[in-house]
């Protein structure tokens, strides 16, 4: 059974930096294609970056995405963080499956 657990968010200031973790069990993220989406209130869940090299426009130069084969995880970088940033964060592949999806993890941007 495939598990992604993702944390690291929480409620940052504008300009402050966050870094999500996606831990993954029941599947080896060094041999799957990951992304990292997020869902703000009231908007569909958008895809924000993946492992192949694509990013959303909205984050091109402040997020970056990587992984630890090792440790089995897909990481987020965020800097330069802004309010309209703030979404529940997930980690999936890439395309995204169906029964993969997890709790995501929130962040916050607000002064």
């Amino acid at each position: 059974q495939v598990q992604l657990v993702e944390s690291g968010g929480g409620l940052v200031q504008p300009g402050e930096s966050l870094r999500l973790s996606c831990a993954a069990s029941g599947i080896n993220l060094s041999i799957n294609h990951m992304g990292w989406y997020r869902q703000a209130p009231g908007k569909q869940r958008e895809l924000v970056a993946t492992t192949t090299g694509g990013y959303a426009d909205s984050v091109k130069g402040r997020f970056s995405i990587s992984r630890d084969n090792a440790k089995n995880t897909v990481y987020l970088q965020m800097n330069s963080l802004k309010p309209e940033d703030t979404a529940v964060y997930y980690c999936n592949t890439f395309p995204g499956r169906a029964n993969y999806w997890g709790q995501g993890t929130q962040v916050t941007v607000s002064s």
